[in-house]
This record gives structure tokens, sequence and C-alpha cells, in this order.
């Protein structure tokens, strides 16, 4: 069931920059975001919605200048082909926020051969020894 707030709505509980890519499309500057680089133990969630997305065990460094995953929790990521064809968007299943692009057959060393290229704005890291993980 998707999370249908108005743009106003959205723009009420998101900070600019997070309007500008979850509900805009736009992108973060390469090796800009917080979580490239992060590797912490957890659960990333929607920075929209706050519902789980990605478990930390499937983050990989990629070296392509932003979050990498190689898979999503079960049923939470929408694929779309952008218009010009060349790519795949990824959302989130719950509220439509933009994550970014999925990529396959890049060679990657992971169990699907895909790279989740997620927006650090777009996600927000719950530690494993809280409450709120899963």
């Amino acid at each position: 069931m998707a999370d249908e707030k108005s743009e106003e709505e959205w723009r009420a509980v998101l900070s600019p920059e997070q309007f500008r890519i979850l509900r805009q499309k736009g992108t973060e500057l390469k090796g800009t975001g917080e979580y490239d680089k992060f590797f912490g133990e957890g659960i990333y969630n929607c920075a929209g919605c706050n519902t789980p997305l990605y478990k930390s065990s499937t983050k990989f460094d990629s070296g392509c200048g932003w979050p990498a995953f190689f898979e999503g929790l079960p049923g939470t990521i929408n694929r779309l082909p952008d218009p010009d064809g060349r790519r795949t968007e990824i959302t989130y299943a719950a509220c439509g926020g933009h994550l970014g692009h999925v990529f396959k057959g890049e060679g990657h060393k992971t169990p699907t051969d895909e790279r989740h290229c997620v927006n650090s704005v777009s996600v927000k890291f719950i530690p494993a020894n809280t409450s709120a993980s899963i």
C-alpha cells in the first residue's frame, strides 16, 4: 500500500535535498553521500517513510561513488525503465520514493550480480543494536 502524500505534505516532512531526490528523481553528486563509504551493521530505511529497504549485509563497495547494495528486502523495491531505455530506476514500493538505479551484469562478486546504486539522501541507517532494526 503506497504512502499517498501530496507534494505539500512531502515538502513538510522532507529536507529540500530529500525532496529533490526522493520526489523529483534527483541525484546527489558522486562521492558526496554519507553512506558511500559507510559499512556499519544494521538496516537502511527509506528516508521518506522510514520503513526498511536494505540489510547492511547486502551493501558492498562497488567503487561507483554511491552506496551499492546487491538486493533489497523482498517486495520493497519497484523497477521502472528510464524513458531513454538505458537504465532501470528503482523506487520504494511503499511510498514511491526515488532511490537510484539498478545495474545488472557488471561482474561484481555478489550473489545477484546486481548493483543497486542508491542516493544516500534516500535512505536512513538504523544501527543493529536498536529496536528499530529487523
